[in-house]
């Protein structure tokens, strides 16, 4: 007959349910994986085999009850780690976004929206556009397999303890302002051609005032920036690549400050 004692039980149900709370909060926050298109059973099936593939290997800290305080404690903070994390690489897909923003605004499409049900709220068209093209790119380079071998590695970096003190959390603040550089390097080509082209229409206009600026602007600049856009798409790779690397390598950089 096989006994199983309370402590034994204790223990096994920690060494499970702590690495769960960590994992399942990074793919309910993760770029792609944790989209509110994908179905939260396939979500938490996901997170179950991640979860019986990574635990044996994951040292869990002995002689604490995951039902006391110091137990709880320790799976809030890993559900914290777990959203800081897929957080880390979510600014990159809004980097994107804010790039169509900003490409938008100048094209004179600004007023262009969809509805997103992902966010959820009004996303300009272009903005979409990029998500998309970031989306693709990412699961090209195999972005989702390198974003759970971080997961993974996270584990060694950051074992499952205590936390002293949430100081990386700052780091993931400082973090998030790279929306801004990050967008800003995508829609840069785009913004220098739309500039150039409000230059041209504004020495147009000096040049022959009775020019109907509205009528030509406006057709001109959208024009200008779906041609950009077409040209500048295939460029957009090297750009995307450093971002993706920078976000799997702010997780772990997360993951080691808050040690």
């Amino acid at each position: 007959m096989i006994s199983v004692t309370t402590a034994q039980l204790n223990a096994l149900l920690a060494a499970f349910a702590w690495p769960l709370a960590r994992i399942l909060a990074l793919i309910a926050s993760a770029p792609v994986i944790g989209n509110s298109g994908v179905p939260a059973s396939l979500k938490i099936a996901l997170g179950l085999l991640i979860t019986v593939l990574v635990a044996p290997l994951v040292p869990s800290p002995a002689g604490i009850d995951p039902a006391s305080g110091a137990g709880l404690l320790i799976m809030a903070q890993q559900v914290l780690i777990g959203l800081a994390m897929g957080f880390a690489m979510h600014v990159v897909f809004h980097a994107a976004e804010m790039a169509g923003e900003f490409i938008g605004l100048q094209m004179g499409l600004g007023f262009a929206t969809l509805y997103d049900a992902s966010v959820p709220g009004m996303i300009p068209i272009i903005g979409q556009f990029l998500g998309v093209v970031v989306t693709l790119a990412f699961l090209a380079v195999d972005g989702h397999l390198m974003l759970i071998s971080v997961l993974v590695e996270s584990f060694h970096t950051l074992p499952l303890a205590p936390l002293s003190t949430p100081s990386g959390l700052r780091d993931v603040a400082l973090w998030g302002s790279s929306i801004f550089s990050f967008g800003l390097a995508l829609a840069l080509p785009l913004l220098a051609a739309l500039l150039i082209t409000n230059i041209g229409l504004g020495v147009l206009t000096r040049a022959a005032p009775q020019l109907n600026i509205f009528v030509v602007g406006f057709p001109l600049t959208i024009m200008v920036g779906f041609l950009g856009l077409t040209l500048a798409v295939p460029y957009f790779a090297p750009t995307l690549e450093r971002m993706f690397m920078d976000g799997l390598a702010q997780m772990l950089r997360l993951a080691a400050a808050l040690r």
